[in-house]
């Protein structure tokens, strides 16, 4: 019974319809695929790194498939089970608190480049991708590959997941924004890559809106029980988006004024 009312919303019609049609659930959405696209960049780098140790091109793309739909899959089933355990305020508070952990951590990383380096070699050392090729494996290379996928993207799902759950409470909009997220994601990766690195300032970003996530969550824990309305705060993201883009280019130009 209690998996039925987790999962009931994917499978009424009524909600369907009333996210397709809401042009304020569209706004909601869109927030969740630039916050999808920008936050896993990274990831998208990482899945392609691995698929590198298949012999061709054929069995890479193939491998970036079945990830593809694994990934969907199980952004489904944690959806499900988190519209149900963020209705409870110790989740919504843990939830809060790690999303101000991993804004913290980014922004601590980039003063302290060092610490950065460590845990990458760290996590480089540990990947399946680097480990002995010698040894018996059970299993063949190309489906150790979807495996390691698989792994990696529910790793970098549940960061993604439970941010966009802080936005908005419909698992559909969550779905869908997640979804199409990880699509463009993996599809424009590269030029995700290439603008990142023409604007340096949008990862940061990224970590700041990781940050207002955390409080619009906390401030609708008990006493204050304060919601932010979603097109508000999606009004809000894409605000910040647009300042940031203004001071790089402002940035820019005063540095090409000093040469």
């Amino acid at each position: 019974m209690a998996i039925f009312k987790m999962y009931a919303p994917f499978f009424s019609g009524s909600n369907w319809i009333h996210v397709l049609t809401s042009g304020k659930d569209w706004l909601v959405i869109l927030t969740l695929i630039l916050m999808e696209c920008l936050l896993s960049v990274d990831n998208a780098v990482v899945l392609a790194a691995q698929t590198k140790i298949l012999p061709d091109k054929k069995q890479q793309e193939k491998s970036l498939f079945y990830g593809l739909w694994g990934a969907y899959i199980f952004r489904f089933i944690v959806i499900g089970i988190g519209t149900y355990l963020i209705n409870f305020w110790e989740i919504k508070l843990a939830g809060s608190l790690y999303l101000f952990y991993l804004s913290f951590k980014f922004f601590y990383e980039q003063k302290h480049p060092q610490k950065r380096a460590v845990n990458t070699k760290i996590t480089t050392e540990k990947s399946p991708n680097h480990a002995s090729k010698k040894g018996k494996h059970f299993l063949s290379l190309f489906w150790r590959t979807v495996i390691s996928i698989e792994a990696m993207d529910i790793v970098f799902s549940i960061d993604s997941v439970l941010a966009a759950l802080a936005v908005s409470n419909n698992p559909v909009v969550v779905l869908i924004g997640g979804m199409i997220g990880i699509l463009c994601m993996r599809g424009v990766a590269e030029i995700i890559i290439k603008l990142m690195d023409i604007i340096p300032e949008l990862q940061p970003m990224a970590y700041v809106l990781i940050a207002i996530i955390a409080l619009k969550l906390l401030l609708s824990l008990p006493p204050l029980h304060y919601e932010l309305p979603n097109t508000t705060f999606a009004f809000i993201v894409f605000g910040i988006l647009l300042l940031t883009i203004a001071f790089h280019f402002i940035r820019a130009k005063k540095k090409r004024r000093k040469l």
